[in-house]
């Protein structure tokens, strides 16, 4: 009786068990985008969710349908896939309460019709892949009140913004920020990432960004930027909102911004402004070249390269940390499309003004090479700066675009940019030999007003013809750059024998005067003809004028006290006539997964240089060619590498070739060289990339290696009293680079923490010529770091750093060889507490060894923290108190090494401050609550 009631008991439990196992279960049915026919056969994957480890496997039967049975409780990954469709993910899961689940019916999507498009549900629908784009949706991140564009995108996956707001994606810098495709500001990011406010954004697109032509012909060309594209929600593209911040501090410090912005569909309204003295410019990355009035003018195809910014200071317009800052900065910015946006305007203005003052100290070593006895020589200087510069542009620009008919398109873009410029600028210094003994001493200062006024103005005509693949398009470009500007040079230098008696004085007072003019004008013809459905053939052909002239004059003080007496050693009116015909071709095969493109320019350059003073003429012609090749393979959606090749000319620029003695520090005399000849460059890269989407992991690489043939290099000439003579030439050497940058990141589940590993090495071999001996210098880097991340409701944080070694070599017998160790690190983090009140800190850690050159280390920490009370339901007002470098340790410091030269920087940069704050986001949008 009783081995029957077991029996009978051991066959319940079974046949519950077997039963209990056999209710968990998955069915569902798969049809095409349409729904109009079922996909039989697809293949139906069960994962573990976990590991990504298979479950089950099945396919789809006659009718349609599918179902997987005999599942055990978890959580698990559904993946459909079917030839020529779209993958189909979806995360669900089994449990007592959820035994079975029957799926809504799947429609695959073809990809051929849908941009090869990736669909992820569940958690995964954060991220879309469309073709070459990663899409974000910003509803799947954690938006606190008030927060901007800069707050979402260093939550998302593959991206990182530091502290100065440049941006980081996948390995490479973002250039251009985009708002809805259009730029906004011109080309400024921050005036996005720091002012667009983050609860405004439907999606985030991150691609490259190909050249106007590529886009237009479908062929790539090779020339893409990292760019964002920020679109808005429908709902945010009506009403306005800004920002107002203001805060007064301690030392002087102050600050003030505001930002307006009125949407009104496609009608965007903007203006801003900034004063300060706390660094904050306003000027983006492009835009603060622009503003530093550099004026470069470039041929695509490496031609000449005229830089009119000539003035007579060493001061560029920017500021890069060194000293203290005053700005008062401001813009417009509006845009508009009509006529069904057959008609668009985009257009800017900025105005600013930056000032810059503060102070620098240099510690050199002149390393030089043994004189015919055998005897080598060592020069150790020690220096000193005292500068008050300022700058002040206005700045127009527009671009309108013209959709002629539906095959073609017209792009007009033009800007203007008017600049003045002031240098004030003292310098001292005292060099010694090697046995410590005085060689000499120097004191100079340097004054200079200088005017720059830049315009450019340029067309591009596309269209499309019958054949599919076949385009023609035409761009013409002028460029007009003007600058003018005066100065005065007055110096001292004293000369000491070996026994430290004064051996000589050098005095100069100069007036000096620049006046350069550039006209450039560029054209471009382009024609694609498809050659079957995978190849295309690219020819180009452009002709291109310049026009340039720089008359630099330096006068001495007569005895009537005025300065008009000419010094032709220091001066010289140069005309540079340039006439280049260029022509070139290409091939583009395209299939599904293999892109590859190879092809190259050739071009004709005519030079033709006057010297006006001593009425020498130098003509010259040179053919350029500019091979590159292409290759780029897809393994999938998420993994991909290029290999490419990129062969260019590099011209000597009109200061190089000038013949002319700049005397603007008597110690060092640059000559020009007008028997230059361009060299050759060659730059082999290689690109990969992987992204695991369920898994949030990423692993990016970028090496590049290239070497140049005929080079441009400087010999310079050392003599016995310390005076430097600096002169180009073109070596019969090889100098080479290389450069490479590796990442991986993932998210670790359960913790949702965010880690990170990167590895960057870089390098050089150069050469020069030291007083008639081969210097040869090798410098090399390397780094790795780790990062940790995490952002959750009530914080987020951030950690990252880790070591450096630097190693620089001389060939010069007499060289002190410069290794050491270093290490960086940064973090930052933020605690949202009850009241909301806010406490957010940040820090960066920076060390460097010393070395056999500099016998001391040098170390530093800079902590910056505030906390802040925010009021209102919205959090759209509050009070902070903010200070910045606690520790006050922020001490300019930077070590670098040229050929035979070593140089240590001490400079003045803002330090502890505190500052109190009020800042106001206020926000009447389309869809947003009532304030």
């Amino acid at each position: 009786m009783k081995l029957a009631l077991i029996t009978l008991l051991l066959s319940f439990v079974f046949v519950n068990s077997f039963a209990q196992s056999d209710k968990y279960l998955i069915k569902g049915k798969v049809t095409d985008t349409a729904a109009s026919y079922t996909m039989v056969n697809s293949a139906v994957t069960i994962l573990n969710q976990k590991d990504s480890t298979l479950v089950k496997f099945a396919r789809v039967i006659q009718d349609g349908t599918f179902q997987i049975n005999n599942l055990k409780a978890g959580k698990f990954i559904l993946l459909i896939t079917y030839p020529g469709y779209a993958d189909y993910i979806e995360q669900f899961a089994l449990d007592s309460v959820k035994p079975s689940i029957e799926f809504k019916p799947i429609n695959l999507l073809l990809k051929s019709t849908l941009l090869e498009n990736v669909i992820i549900q569940g958690k995964a629908a954060a991220i879309k892949i469309k073709g070459d784009t990663t899409e974000y949706n910003a509803g799947s991140y954690n938006i606190q009140p008030n927060s901007k564009v800069e707050d979402l995108l260093k939550q998302l996956p593959g991206m990182q913004v530091d502290k100065d707001g440049n941006i980081t994606a996948q390995g490479k810098s973002v250039k251009k920020v985009l708002v809805d495709g259009e730029e906004f500001f011109g080309d400024d990011p921050t005036l996005v990432t720091k002012n667009i406010r983050a609860d405004m954004v439907d999606k985030v697109q991150l691609y490259d960004k190909k050249s106007d032509e590529a886009a237009f012909t479908g062929i790539d060309d090779g020339v893409e930027n990292k760019t964002i594209n920020i679109k808005l929600k429908e709902d945010k593209k009506n009403g306005y909102f800004g920002k107002v911040d203001l805060g007064v501090g301690t030392d002087k410090f102050y600050q003030g911004q505001a930002m307006i912005n009125i949407f009104k569909g496609k009608r965007r309204v903007s203006g801003y402004g900034i004063i300060g003295n706390t660094g904050t410019t306003g000027l983006g990355w492009e835009d603060n070249d622009k503003y530093g009035g550099s004026g470069g003018m470039e041929f695509d195809d490496g031609v000449f390269f005229i830089n009119s910014d000539d003035d007579f200071g060493g001061w560029n317009g920017r500021y890069d940390g060194r000293g203290i800052p005053i700005t008062r900065t401001g813009g417009l910015h509006f845009e508009d499309k009509w006529n069904k946006d057959k008609f668009s305007l985009n257009t800017n203005y900025k105005i600013g003004h930056l000032g810059v003052k503060g102070s620098n100290s240099n510690l050199t070593q002149n390393i030089l090479p043994q004189d015919a006895n055998g005897i080598s020589r060592t020069i150790n200087s020690a220096s000193g700066q005292q500068f008050d510069n300022s700058t002040f542009r206005q700045k127009l620009d527009a671009t309108l675009t013209f959709q002629l008919d539906s095959t073609s398109t017209l792009k007009v873009m033009v800007d203007g940019t008017k600049k003045q410029s002031k240098t004030d600028e003292q310098f001292n210094s005292l060099s010694s030999r090697g046995d410590s003994s005085i060689i000499n001493t120097g004191d100079r200062k340097v004054t200079n007003d200088g005017d720059q006024n830049i315009f450019n103005v340029s067309a591009f005509y596309t269209k499309k013809l019958k054949k599919k693949g076949r385009t023609f398009s035409a761009r013409l470009a002028q460029s007009l750059n003007e600058n003018k500007s005066d100065g005065f040079l007055n110096s001292k230098n004293e000369f000491f024998n070996e026994s430290e008696q004064l051996d000589s004085i050098r005095n100069i007072n100069q007036l000096k005067t620049n006046n350069s003019l550039s006209s450039l004008f560029t054209s471009r013809l382009t024609y694609t003809e498809p050659v079957s459905k995978t190849t295309s053939l690219v020819l180009n052909y452009g002709f291109n004028l310049n026009n340039s002239t720089s008359d630099k004059r330096s006068f001495n003080q007569s005895g009537t006290g005025l300065y008009d007496q000419l010094d032709t050693l220091f001066s010289n009116n140069f005309e540079l006539n340039q006439l280049t015909n260029q022509g070139g071709a290409s091939v583009n095969y395209k299939r599904e997964k293999t892109t590859l493109n190879f092809g190259t320019n050739f071009s004709a350059v005519q030079f033709n240089q006057v010297d006006l003073y001593r009425n020498r003429k130098f003509d010259r012609d040179f053919v350029n060619w500019n091979p590159n090749a292409t290759f780029r393979y897809r393994f999938s959606q998420q993994r991909s590498m290029s290999i490419s090749y990129y062969g260019y000319n590099t011209q000597p620029s009109i200061t190089q070739i000038q013949p002319i003695r700049e005397n603007t520090d008597p110690l060092n005399v640059t000559i020009g060289n007008p028997d230059l000849d361009p060299s050759f460059n060659s730059r082999i890269s290689v690109n990969y990339n992987s992204y695991k989407i369920l898994t949030d992991q990423s692993v990016y690489f970028y090496g590049s290696y290239s070497f140049t043939n005929n080079p441009i290099t400087n010999t310079t000439v050392t003599d016995a009293a310390g005076n430097n003579t600096y002169k180009a030439i073109n070596l019969n050497e090889t100098p080479t680079n290389f450069y490479f940058n590796g990442s991986s990141s993932r998210k670790i589940k359960g913790i949702e923490l965010n880690v990170g590993l990167d590895v960057s090495a870089n390098g050089s071999k150069n050469f020069s010529m030291i007083n008639g001996v081969l210097a040869v210098t090798r410098s090399n880097s390397y780094s790795t770091g780790l990062t940790f991340s995490q952002n959750k409701n009530k914080y987020d944080f951030r950690i990252s750093g880790g070591p450096s070694y630097n190693d620089s070599r001389s060939s010069l017998p007499s060289s002190t060889n410069n290794q050491g160790w270093g290490a960086r690190g940064n973090g930052s983090f933020n605690v949202k507490l009850p009241g909301k009140i806010q406490i957010s800190s940040d820090a960066q850690y920076e060390y460097t060894a010393k070395t056999k050159t500099f016998n001391q280390d040098f170390e530093r920490i800079i902590i910056n923290a505030s906390i802040a009370k925010k009021f209102f339901k919205a959090e759209n007002l509050q009070i902070r108190i903010s200070g910045n470098d606690l520790l006050n340790q922020n001490v300019g410091f930077d070590r670098s090494a040229s050929n035979n030269m070593f140089v240590e920087n001490r400079y003045t940069t803002i330090q502890r401050y505190f500052m109190g704050s009020i800042i106001w986001d206020f926000n009447k949008m389309g869809g947003s609550a009532k304030k």
